[in-house]
């Protein structure tokens, strides 16, 4: 199957690599090859690549299956938490 191309803006692509550095440092903190990561995580090696790249289009469920690897799935939960716009719009409502 091919995979879609995503469009995302340099200034936001920096968040994904930023990502994919964290992901890969994790795994060679653990002293992992990439290969058992990517066996413990149920993906293929060329995507546990594109992860640690910081590919937009890798599905979030192979960056939580490699999170999950790394014993670090309970950061998935720390993804959009903090919702300060939606709060705000949400009190400006309340006032009117």
């Amino acid at each position: 199957m091919k995979s879609k191309k995503v469009i995302v803006f340099p200034k936001y692509q920096k968040i994904w690599d930023q990502l994919g550095e964290n992901i890969k440092l994790a795994r060679k903190r653990r002293k992992l090859t990439a290969i058992q990561l990517a066996e413990r995580s149920a993906i293929e090696r060329l995507t546990l690549r594109k992860i640690e790249r910081g590919d937009p289009s890798v599905s979030m469920g192979a960056y939580f299956n490699v999170l999950k690897a790394l014993n670090l799935h309970e950061d998935f939960l720390k993804l959009a938490v903090d919702d300060e716009l939606g709060r705000k719009l949400q009190d400006l409502d309340l006032l009117t």
